[in-house]
């Protein structure tokens, strides 16, 4: 007889429906715990760092950043383009794998849809301010040409503009639309008039009811539907910002679907990163289990070996081209100035994901936190490469230069991440870190006593089969 794998379960610790409320909105009431505080103390030292960094060049201009004809792009845009990538795995969980119907999605799902929007607003920033004046970003959207100002439509930046916007609306949209049901449910158990209130407001009447659950389906699946195709076109559309250019080691039609393996690779790690200090300080870890921190190190295996045949792939098109210049492009990433950034950037992405193929790597926490904030230097890393070795030593060799980010630029940078741990932990006080409603609708196949039921079923029509071939 064929006996099915038994499937790991996604909930631990024989939980009821009453006990998944109580261990998930807990962290919502009553007061922060110790370790919340902590993290927004660091957060608000880093966020204020960042204004006044912001307020600096402001005040006295691009100039404050290290600039010039050569490196025209520097620290701002290699971190524009990291945040973006940071943002594209929530759209993903929450997306395709919702279409999908993977149930481990459940348990990382809320955290990362909020870390999307997160790092969207982290990065709309820097193109913001890379402007160099305040009133210039008006100009780039599609308002009437009253004044004879007209977009160019042809640029891929002015395409940024479209498809970044788009996904963040979209994306706000889901994580609102799925954290309704919760919020009724915060409503519900809310002690104070003023939290019942705003809750009461938030969650727009949801009672429950089985056609309030329909429409929540059908615009879910809508939205999912939506939201897919961006995960393909946002960052799709950022690598344009590179490939439609002449500049050796930019122009390759490879940008597209490296783009998109590495911002999923970057996004998932940073989810684990998130996911594993949430786990521990919020008391989650029968929601969060090792299952879940598995599967996404699977993604992060496949992602990561696109990553690496990309890179390969660079190399040999510089190689088989015949064209000197890419090829020195490469060559000077390799071997040139900045070596030592390609060679973290290819330690980082290429070979310490391939660490996970062995399982109790995979499955232990403490190796799994590490491997994501390696990757997510990698990734950083992997954008400076791009950007400024390519940029460093263009055609005109008495123009070559040794471009070194100012205290100004390193100060927006620190006050970006500030900006984004400020909002994820507000959110975490404020809205369950793990979606409540999706989680008591996988309970049933996940609990303890349903693997158990499941295993006392197998055993009993194995002793039965067992008896008969013996009779």
């Amino acid at each position: 007889m064929f006996v099915s794998p038994i499937r790991e379960p996604l909930i631990t610790g024989n939980k009821d429906y009453h006990q998944i409320t109580e261990d998930i909105a807990r962290p919502t009431e009553g007061r922060p715990q110790i370790g919340w505080i902590i993290g927004m103390g660091i957060a608000q030292v880093a966020l204020l760092l960042g204004v006044f960094m912001m307020l600096w060049t402001i005040w006295y201009g691009i100039g404050t950043w290290n600039l010039n004809r050569t490196v025209g792009w520097g620290w701002d845009i290699t971190n524009f383009v990291w945040w973006i990538g940071i943002g594209h795995a929530g759209t993903l969980i929450s997306a395709i794998l919702l279409l999908f119907r993977q149930k481990w999605r459940t348990g990382v799902n809320r955290a990362a849809e909020a870390m999307t929007i997160f790092a969207v607003l982290c990065a709309a920033l820097y193109p913001g301010i890379h402007m160099g004046r305040l009133w210039v970003p008006f100009y780039i959207f599609p308002y009437p040409n009253t004044r004879a100002v007209w977009p160019n439509f042809d640029s891929p930046l002015l395409w940024d503009v479209f498809a970044i916007s788009t996904y963040f609306t979209v994306s706000l949209l889901f994580w609102y639309i799925g954290l309704i049901p919760d919020l009724a449910t915060l409503r519900d158990r809310a002690k104070s008039t003023l939290r019942k209130n705003i809750y009461k407001a938030l969650s727009f009447g949801w009672r429950g009811s089985a056609k309030q659950w329909q429409r929540f389906e059908s615009i879910s699946l809508v939205l999912a539907g939506l939201a897919t195709p961006l995960v393909l076109s946002v960052h799709t559309i950022v690598s344009f910002d590179f490939a439609t250019s002449v500049i050796p080691g930019w122009h390759t039609t490879i940008f597209p679907p490296y783009f998109v393996a590495g911002a999923i690779f970057s996004g998932f790690a940073m989810v684990l990163t998130l996911m594993i200090i949430t786990r521990k300080i919020l008391h989650l870890e029968d929601y969060i289990t090792i299952g879940h921190i598995e599967s996404m190190n699977k993604v992060i295996i496949l992602t990561g070996s696109i990553v690496g045949i990309a890179y390969t792939t660079e190399l040999f098109v510089a190689w088989y081209s015949g064209n000197i210049y890419e090829q020195y492009a490469f060559l000077n990433r390799a071997m040139g100035p900045y070596a030592w950034a390609y060679w973290i950037m290819m330690t980082c992405n290429v070979f310490s994901p391939q660490l996970m193929w062995i399982k109790k790597l995979r499955r232990n926490l403490v190796a799994t936190f590490i491997l994501s904030i390696i990757i997510n230097i990698g990734m950083w890393f992997e954008r400076f490469v791009i950007i400024v070795t390519s940029l460093h030593r263009d055609f005109l060799p008495s123009s070559w230069t040794y471009y070194v980010p100012t205290f100004v630029e390193v100060g927006i940078f620190i006050g970006t991440l500030g900006i984004f741990f400020t909002l994820f932990l507000l959110f975490a006080r404020t809205f369950p870190v793990i979606a409540i409603a999706e989680v008591k609708s996988i309970w049933r196949t996940s609990s303890n006593q349903a693997i158990e039921k499941f295993q006392q079923q197998e055993e009993a029509e194995a002793a039965a089969e067992k008896e008969t071939a013996t009779v």
